[in-house]
């Protein structure tokens, strides 16, 4: 075939290519995160009001001072109920800020900080706690989300549940249940889990729970992030009932924890995305929280 002939198939060729470009091919899709299930039908009981109009003090008791021995652990903040250390923003949000500067005078100036507990217990004996949180990361810095009994109650054996804490920004969050001393190793139940961006994007965290009657001593828990569980728990003999719980959100600074690091001069933002409490998981319901409960990979987390 000459040269010319080879050169207009070719064109030809290239022509029909063009002409009639064929359909890209589709990435498959992204799996839903968290898994996906049935739609939610359950009930959504509590919702605090992030918004400027409603002040913080409306639905929390803002805890006052650095406590005794720093609040149990050395802890180095000023806890104020002050509207530079908490409030809510305009697109409806509340943020928990922690202020630093190491060259104010006095120990009260020097940090200062939010320590928030909710004036709404877990109220029931079965449900859902579950809060959207962007944690502040870095040296010096302790962040929590967390439960203690209604007021007045006996620590650590009425129980403690630590649902989100980092400190020094190591990008970790410690899973934790508490519930006697620390010399008392099996007591306790500590998981870590490495979140490499949680200082750039807000982490969902979910804590279920059932109770019976709430009979000390009876129950199971669940504690999850971003739609994962990550840590399983029978509820301790000797605790408060689980419906007696309230919740904790507080920025600390120093402490023991954070092995005598301090923070640089400026601030350190807990930003509160969201904050629920429902009759059930978002994902599957309590059919999700059995399956779950009976899987192997879900540990029990680690004593001392």
């Amino acid at each position: 075939m000459p040269w010319k002939d080879h050169l207009n198939k070719f064109k030809q060729e290239l022509n029909q290519l063009v002409a009639e470009p064929k359909a890209a091919s589709q990435p498959p899709p992204v799996p839903p995160h968290p898994p996906s299930g049935p739609p939610f039908r359950g009930e959504v009981y509590w919702k605090p009001q992030f918004y400027p109009n409603v002040p913080v003090n409306h639905e929390w008791e803002a805890k006052l001072g650095n406590g005794p021995d720093g609040w149990g652990n050395k802890e180095l903040q000023f806890y104020t109920a002050e509207p530079q250390n908490s409030f809510h923003t305009p697109e409806g949000m509340l943020v928990l800020r922690a202020l630093a500067n190491n060259s104010a005078p006095s120990p009260e100036q020097r940090y200062t900080s939010a320590r928030l507990v909710s004036k709404q217990t877990l109220a029931r004996d079965k449900g859902v706690l579950s809060a959207t949180i962007l944690s502040p990361c870095a040296e010096g810095i302790w962040p929590a989300f967390w439960l203690l009994p209604k007021e007045p109650f006996s620590w650590p054996t009425d129980g403690e549940i630590d649902i989100a804490e980092t400190w020094n920004g190591d990008h970790e969050n410690r899973t934790c249940l508490h519930w006697g001393h620390h010399h008392e190793p099996q007591k306790h139940r500590v998981l870590g889990s490495r979140i490499p961006d949680m200082h750039c994007r807000p982490v969902r965290y979910d804590f279920a729970w059932e109770q019976p009657n709430g009979v000390p001593g009876q129950g199971r828990m669940i504690w999850y992030i971003d739609g994962r569980p990550v840590m399983k728990g029978e509820v301790p003999s000797g605790t408060r009932p689980l419906r007696d719980m309230t919740i904790l959100l507080n920025v600390a600074i120093g402490g023991n924890v954070c092995g005598g690091k301090t923070p640089r001069d400026g601030y350190y933002d807990m930003v509160v995305y969201s904050l629920s409490m429902a009759s059930e998981l978002e994902y599957g319901g309590w059919g999700r929280f059995e399956q779950d409960w009976h899987h192997h990979s879900v540990p029990l987390g680690n004593t001392y």
